[in-house]
């Protein structure tokens, strides 16, 4: 019985043995194919295939060990240097990351963006085609990566704050296919130079406030670009400098490890407790991975030769990762140097034929495409055209492109048609011409919004209702019923915000809400407007309906990059495989002074286009849109009206069911003389306007667009103008703003031009920051006289 036993115990250690080898060989083929798949990138940049190239070398060990730890469910919010741990997670193929890099726009070879991002930027869906959303606590998740640096980080927070959410409300337990208890961390890696933008310290700082499960991994290989990191770091260290950070017995914030990034075996060991506590505990993590090295350098645009001194590369090269990989493996005495060898060659061959492939499937659509215009010219050259000659030197440029682009085959499509002016042998190639115009648009122009079934803009309308005794309510008293009853019926709606929670916003929108639902759906943030923001896009990734509040307009500023370069292009930029339908609460407009004023709508039409903007001009309006964007997948911002919340409103009866469809203007006052056009708290400025205009026979129209983005989608202004051939448009931004938009839309998108017997005009702010007071507001900002000469001026024309 005692040899059986000891029989049996041998077996194990070594079946358990055998298991260990076989993983490290795994992990070290896996960091010789990433090597190898940097390396050719990098070529495949310098001879012209690729425009662009910026690859993980000098970071596999370290990735392969993080990966090991990442679970289904977690989420990652990452950088351009994570090839390696999409690879060991299996949320990416060598053979995609090599289709990114040739920036295929077939999905099916670049699931992550269509070709829309340059390479190393990974993401995973989080919604199916009809915008239903996917099983996230079962599948490995990637948010989509930006490249501005630490741009991942607000992000990152909302992630790791959702599964808080997901543990500690009750309501939220239900949806199992969300989160499985909260457990679910958000793995976030950044490079140790990025934690010198603001981002990265209103993260860590927001992060060791709320206790929220974030494994934040900084790769410091010792440069940013060309600058060492003493000339970017106090101390030259970034876990030195956070040790202010550390989570102590009594208190709160995070911990924080220091590893070496050549040290497998090292890593595997700390990583292994530390993320469990991570995930058991909520308590966020920075996991500080020192003596990184990045063999190539930067990216393909430059050599890391010129900045770095001839000690540093040599230290360099024997601290390379793959090598001391390697050198521990041998000193372990796993395997023998010949059986790495043929998994280095193995690896080689894998990269290689990876490449290919992709190459293959890049080019091969684009030559079909040089083949049919070749083909289709054909009537074209035997038709004996003047130009005859001229089409066969564009053709045969064409056909000797050996990597031709789709450019390529536009441009000349386009030369050749004009070069065969009106004749019909070229009536072929026009349709071909149009058939690829089709083709490239939804291939890259399509997927700024949801287009399924879950677009705002399929939001079917649905009327007010009013009772006949309806009571007469404060607008900020329209609001805080609506919320009461929203947040009754649907529990992935959250809020937060400055003073959203305990006192229930400046505004009371939500007052006494917090007590009845929670201080967990309705929350207190500090004073951190660009993490707020992304606590909501992290959250709304994760299937929540977050509404995040900027406390006023003027502060959107501090929140605008992570919302125009993140928020405002991950369903564009992941073609559609992502959706993240947040809600930006905040309120503006006609209030006093510089600071509390601001109207700055041209900034953001114009930077955040994939947002939709609503202006609504009173609260029942607003109440409307809330319930339209909550049936949809987009984000959105909505902007109430400063000095809205006193005014009195009927109460509506069906507040939860009416929905104000998004990008229809509605008329707030008929008329035959001209057409006002405005929205929000100007609005009752130009209805007060168009009522003493009577007195002087003058019947104006007034239109509020009600929302910026969308804009009047039926063309209703330039209906207006076919009966009145007079048009104004008046906003209280800075001239050019959005009046000037408005403008450009009904004048020239709408052909609205054309019906005009008087000039179009705008009438706005002034180009400065209001002044302080009433004076301050009527001397800055479009007041009644203003309007009423405008008009009368444009009745003499």
């Amino acid at each position: 019985m005692e040899n059986l036993m000891e029989n049996d115990l041998l077996t194990s250690e070594k079946l358990s043995f055998d298991r260990f080898r076989d993983e490290v060989l795994r992990d070290y083929q896996l960091a010789c194919e990433s090597r190898e798949a940097s390396l050719m990138g990098r070529k495949e940049v310098l001879t012209g295939k690729a425009k662009f190239g910026i690859f993980g070398d000098g970071k596999e060990v370290a990735q392969i060990a993080a990966a090991k730890f990442f679970r289904p469910g977690d989420f990652r919010a990452g950088y351009y240097r994570d090839q390696t741990f999409a690879f060991a997670t299996r949320i990416a193929t060598i053979e995609q990351f090599f289709a990114q890099l040739y920036a295929n726009p077939d999905v099916q070879y670049d699931p992550f963006s269509a070709g829309r991002q340059m390479n190393s930027h990974f993401a995973t869906p989080n919604t199916d085609a009809d915008g239903n959303w996917l099983p996230l606590a079962r599948q490995k998740n990637s948010s989509s990566d930006m490249a501005p640096t630490a741009s991942q980080m607000p992000r990152a927070v909302g992630l790791a704050y959702a599964s808080k959410l997901f543990r500690q409300v009750p309501a939220l337990r239900e949806l199992t296919d969300l989160s499985n208890n909260g457990n679910e961390i958000c793995f976030c890696t950044i490079g140790d130079a990025s934690t010198s933008e603001g981002h990265f310290w209103e993260a860590v700082n927001a992060a060791g406030v709320m206790q929220i499960p974030l494994a934040i991994f900084v790769w410091d290989d010792g440069y940013g670009i060309s600058v060492p990191k003493k000339l970017q770091t106090t101390k030259g260290s970034i876990s030195e400098l956070l040790k202010g950070f550390q989570q102590r017995e009594g208190t709160n914030g995070l911990d924080i490890y220091r590893l070496k990034g050549w040290d497998y075996a090292g890593m595997v060991e700390v990583l292994e407790p530390a993320i469990s506590k991570i995930r058991e505990t909520h308590i966020p993590a920075v996991f500080h991975i020192e003596e990184i090295t990045q063999p190539q350098g930067h990216s393909t645009s430059g050599s890391h030769e010129r900045y770095k001194s001839p000690e540093r590369l040599d230290w360099e090269r024997q601290y390379d990762c793959n090598r001391k990989f390697k050198e521990w493996i041998l000193e372990n005495e796993l395997v023998s140097e010949e059986e790495l060898s043929e998994i280095e060659l193995a690896a080689k061959d894998s990269v290689r034929s990876s490449r290919n492939s992709a190459w293959e499937t890049y080019l091969a659509p684009i030559k079909y495409q040089v083949s049919r215009v070749e083909s289709l010219s054909g009537n074209i050259l035997n038709a004996n055209l003047p130009a005859g000659d001229r089409i066969r030197e564009v053709l045969s440029k064409l056909t000797a492109e050996k990597e031709p682009l789709r450019r390529d085959v536009m441009s000349t499509l386009h030369q050749i048609i004009l070069l065969s002016g009106s004749h019909d042998s070229n009536f072929w190639l026009k349709e071909y011409y149009g058939e690829l115009k089709q083709q490239n648009a939804a291939l890259y122009n399509t997927h700024l919004y949801n287009e399924g079934p879950r677009s705002a803009l399929k939001v079917a309308a649905a009327p007010v209702h009013y009772a006949a005794d309806a009571p007469m309510l404060n607008g900020y008293e329209i609001l805080n019923r609506y919320f009461d009853q929203l947040f009754s019926h649907n529990n992935k709606v959250i809020a937060f915000g400055e003073d959203v929670g305990y006192i229930g916003d400046v505004n009371q929108g939500f007052a006494g809400l917090q007590a009845k639902y929670g201080d967990q759906r309705i929350s207190d943030t500090g004073i951190r407007e660009l993490t707020i923001m992304g606590q909501g896009i992290g959250a709304a990734l994760r299937g929540l309906r977050p509404i995040a509040e900027i406390q006023y307009l003027d502060y959107l500023l501090y929140g605008l990059q992570t919302l125009s370069d993140d928020l405002a292009s991950t369903h564009y930029r992941t073609f559609g495989i992502q959706s993240c339908p947040m809600i930006v609460r905040t309120r503006g407009h006609r209030l006093e002074g510089i600071w509390h004023s601001g109207s700055p709508m041209g900034l953001i039409l114009h930077s955040l286009r994939g947002v939709y903007v609503c202006v609504p001009r009173n609260m029942v309006q607003a109440a409307g849109m809330y319930n339209t964007l909550l049936e949809s997948n987009d984000p959105a911002i909505m902007i109430e009206c400063l000095n809205g919340y006193r005014l009195k409103e009927r109460l509506p009866e069906n507040l939860l069911e009416f929905r104000v469809p998004l990008g229809i203007p509605e008329i707030v006052k008929p008329g035959n003389d001209i057409t006002l056009v405005s929205y929000g708290s100007t609005l009752r400025v130009v209805q007060d306007a168009a009522n003493r205009l009577q007195e002087f026979g003058v019947d104006a129209e007034v239109i509020d667009v009600q929302t910026l983005l969308p804009f009047d989608i039926h063309h209703s202004i330039v209906a207006s103008l076919k009966r009145t051939s007079r048009i104004l448009f008046i906003d209280e931004d800075v001239p050019g703003g959005a009046a000037g938009y408005m403008y450009n839309q009904v004048m020239e998108v709408q052909g609205g031009y054309r019906w005009l017997d008087a000039t179009p005009r705008t009438l706005t702010g002034k180009a400065h920051r209001p002044a302080y007071a009433s004076d301050g507001d009527y001397f800055s900002k479009p007041n009644l006289e203003d309007i009423i000469d405008a008009v009368l001026e444009m009745m003499a024309e």
